[in-house]
């Protein structure tokens, strides 16, 4: 059971409300983390906005499939049951078995990356920067980066208030 109970639709504040509207808007859902993010705007724009924007910027730089494939083995080695479910789903409703699914090398090493980057960023091995900085420029390897980290973020903010998926 969460800590944090999520917002109430009904008796939400009109600012709150205005998030909602523009958020469906965009085409997103309501998740659970989402409600409960609403308890304050800012949280909700810091960890749900910024994840988006930076989505969109990494999607438009490797591509949709690369990119999820990132986020998913993020999630799995962080073991957040909300995210990998949602991941597990997504992957799924594309007809993909992420545990027998072969994999492109830029695939593989994004998702190396991303189990490392999970596991222990102080310890990520120099062979996969090395690798990185020959499939990938700079500005790639800084929005993985740093999408890695919004991942990260996401995962501990659910793991931590115990978020129901």
């Amino acid at each position: 059971m969460s800590y944090i109970s999520k917002i109430n639709l009904e008796t939400a504040g009109e600012k709150e409300k205005k998030v909602i509207e523009d958020h469906l808007a965009q085409g997103y859902k309501l998740s659970n983390e989402k409600l409960t993010l609403l308890h304050n705007i800012e949280a909700f724009k810091a960890i749900e906005d910024s994840s988006y924007t930076l989505d969109r910027e990494l999607q438009r730089l490797i591509g949709k499939r690369a990119g999820d494939f990132f986020e998913y083995a993020i999630s799995e080695e962080n073991e957040c049951l909300v995210c990998s479910t949602y991941f597990h789903k997504l992957l799924k409703d594309n007809g993909i078995d992420f545990d027998n699914f072969e994999f492109t090398k830029k695939e593989e090493l994004l998702i190396a990356f991303g189990r490392a980057l999970a596991k222990d960023p102080k310890a990520i091995p120099d062979e996969i920067y090395k690798e990185l900085k020959e499939e990938f420029t700079e500005e790639q390897i800084v929005v993985i980066t740093a999408m890695g980290v919004l991942m990260v973020a996401n995962n501990y903010f659910n793991d931590i208030l115990k978020i129901e998926p």
